[in-house]
């Protein structure tokens, strides 16, 4: 009598086990993400308070307790009252309203030390205990790496309103929120590729590289917010559609070299941003319509209109913030949408991406 082929006992194991091992390290990116999504958040509610250099010392360990009494309080104003902030902008500033920036500041800074434990804790655990496959291991490592040089990136940040201005700069603002932008990414895309997917044909054989566009425009988009924030331009020209009057507005290019008005004109760097939203729009809508017209009903598909009403969306909230004046409340609402687009782009590509390999090892073979 013929008898069945035995199930591989250990390979179904093995499998489970990936499995486990997998679900495990997405829950853990999950609640990275969502830490990084705060302390992303805080820091535009520290900027939005003008609150960054309410703490004039970068104390990496120690710096974790706060002032416990009235003398550490006075020790700490009496620091900020030294730089240009408070003695051009602030002077008079009470103790009481100096604690109001000073606890938005700390709580970002207590944000950034935890998110390296939140990661850095659980990181450890996983490789000792062999849950980490070796194709994640460089990549995780290496953002463990990036978070570590943030730190010192965000403090660089700062130094730079403690002598001369009385605010950031705009270039080191830009690079430390890009950067923060950056881990969030590879997290976000680390994630995604340990999520298990459906397997559907993309739109075009070259369908990966478009949404890969998609996804570093939204990256720029965030850059090029990042300027405008530091340079407080999104408190002029509150019109919309018309800037200054004009659908192109004039001397954008004022100041000598030109190139500069591009980093150092609040008019020119808001300008620009509008048309960086207005390219994403456009072309998540022709991303849109050509995956819906050549791959109706997938995953692909429907990803892409998905990321149309997103970026839609945090356009609408783009302008109304605008309109009323960077209120706060509209400002960190704008800045979590910036952050949404970027998550749904990075995944979206993601899926194109596992796509691609997949149709290069069938081919391969």
């Amino acid at each position: 009598m013929a008898t069945s082929p035995a199930i591989p006992l250990a390979s179904t194991d093995t499998t489970r086990r990936l499995e486990t091992n997998r679900t495990a390290l997405r829950w853990w990116l999950k609640i990275v993400i969502g830490v990084l999504f705060c302390l992303v958040l805080v820091g535009g509610a520290t900027r939005l308070t003008n609150s960054g250099l309410s703490i004039t010392e970068w104390k990496p360990i120690h710096g974790v307790i706060p002032p416990l009494s009235v003398a550490e309080w006075e020790e700490e104003f009496q620091l900020y009252q030294r730089i240009p902030q408070y003695t051009q902008l602030n002077h008079g500033m009470t103790l009481d309203e100096f604690k109001t920036i000073f606890w938005w500041e700390w709580a970002h800074r207590l944000l950034a030390r935890a998110i390296g434990l939140v990661f850095g804790l659980p990181l450890l655990f996983f490789w000792l205990s062999g849950r980490v496959e070796k194709r994640l291991r460089l990549p995780l490592v290496g953002l463990l790496a990036l978070g570590g040089l943030q730190g010192f990136v965000g403090w660089w940040m700062v130094s730079s309103g403690l002598s001369v201005r009385v605010d950031v700069s705009q270039y080191r603002l830009a690079t430390h929120l890009t950067i923060a932008c950056m881990i969030f990414a590879a997290c976000v895309w680390i994630m995604r590729g340990l999520t298990p997917q459906r397997v559907d044909s993309p739109p075009t054989a070259h369908s990966h590289l478009a949404s890969a566009g998609l996804a570093f425009l939204a990256l720029f988009q965030i850059y090029l917010g990042a300027l405008v924030a530091g340079l407080d331009a999104g408190f002029t020209y509150n019109t919309w559609p018309l800037m200054d009057g004009a659908l192109i507005p004039g001397d954008l290019f004022i100041q000598q070299p030109w190139w500069i008005n591009l980093f150092e004109n609040p008019k020119t760097v808001q300008f620009v941003h509008r048309c960086g939203a207005y390219l994403l729009l456009l072309l998540t809508l022709i991303h849109m319509v050509k995956s819906v017209r050549l791959a109706p009903g997938t995953t692909h598909a429907k990803g892409a209109m998905i990321l149309f009403g997103v970026v839609c969306l945090q356009a609408a909230i783009g302008i109304v913030t605008l309109l009323l004046h960077v209120p706060i409340e509209m400002g960190l609402l704008h800045q979590a949408g910036g952050l949404v687009v970027l998550a749904y782009a990075i995944a979206h590509w993601r899926g194109f991406y596992g796509e691609f390999k997949r149709d290069q090892a069938a081919e391969a073979a």
